[in-house]
């Protein structure tokens, strides 16, 4: 999370080193409230709901759920919130919409995280553009027409994602009545609109790329090897995984979740590589 709303920073300010003197209290007022504010509070709220057992992600054993955990992640949210009034207008009304958001996905009556589809148009919105948009907007800066093809790339990439992060949980979401966008689909399925996902995310950065004034020649070649190679690190992760899925045992679609983490950081570095400089 902290990586990704930074890379809308980067992206505003480029990597020149005055500039990101310039801008750097507000981006970090905001990476603050944006990662421990929105997104620990969400995470603690999930999981006061959730009551996982089972792997987490990066948490192997979950611990008991403490008590008023959901009053300490509410309590974060709005920490975070308090924070965003003080930055520019364009960051406050991201927070706003992410702060709606995280409530209607993981707290009842509504649940969506537990709504297939429902629960993958937040996370691609939420996570895929307004995170590293959040960044963006704590600088101030005017949005450009390709970093907004940039911004939206991120979209339907996280809409490849998601899924591929609730493969090797389907059993526990089943057995806790949880109807996620994976179970839906099925494994194969799932993976078929990753790919379909993915392909549309990277024309788009190829679009924001054209947007941008990249050339063809020698001065821009490297950019577009750049956003080849993240493109290849997808590849690498997800053609194995749609070949061998049906042999694969959950440990092995968990490890290819891992992966496909990998390729996304491997994508942010990239379009900071090739718009940020």
């Amino acid at each position: 999370m902290a990586a990704h709303t930074t890379l809308g920073y980067l992206l505003a300010v480029g990597l020149d080193g005055a500039a990101r003197r310039e801008h750097l209290g507000p981006a970090l007022a905001g990476l603050a409230a944006w990662v421990i504010g929105l997104n620990g509070g969400t995470l603690a709220i999930n999981s006061a709901f959730d009551r996982d057992e089972g792997d987490v992600a990066y948490l192997r054993a979950p611990p008991p759920v403490p008590d008023h955990l959901f009053g300490f992640g509410l309590g974060l949210m709005l920490a975070g919130l308090a924070v965003a009034a003080v930055l520019p207008k364009a960051y406050l009304a991201a927070y706003s919409v992410c702060f709606a958001l995280s409530l209607l996905y993981s707290a009842p009556p509504t649940r969506l995280k537990a709504v297939a589809g429902a629960d993958w148009l937040i996370n691609m919105w939420g996570f895929g553009t307004l995170t590293p948009f959040a960044g963006w907007a704590a600088t101030g800066t005017p949005l450009t027409p390709a970093a907004r093809l940039v911004l939206l790339g991120f979209c339907p990439l996280f809409a490849a994602l998601y899924p591929l992060t609730q493969i090797y949980q389907m059993d526990e979401d089943r057995a806790r009545g949880d109807r996620t966008l994976a179970l839906r689909l099925g494994i194969h399925r799932s993976l078929g609109v990753a790919i379909l996902c993915t392909l549309a995310a990277f024309v788009l950065f190829g679009l924001a790329g054209a947007a941008a004034g990249w050339r063809t020649g020698s001065e821009d070649r490297w950019r577009w090897v750049a956003l080849a190679s993240a493109a290849g690190c997808w590849v690498v992760v997800l053609a194995p995984w749609l070949a061998g899925h049906a042999r694969w045992p959950v440990s092995r679609h968990q490890r290819g979740m891992y992966a496909a983490l990998m390729a996304w950081a491997v994508t942010d570095v990239a379009a900071v590589v090739a718009w940020g400089t």
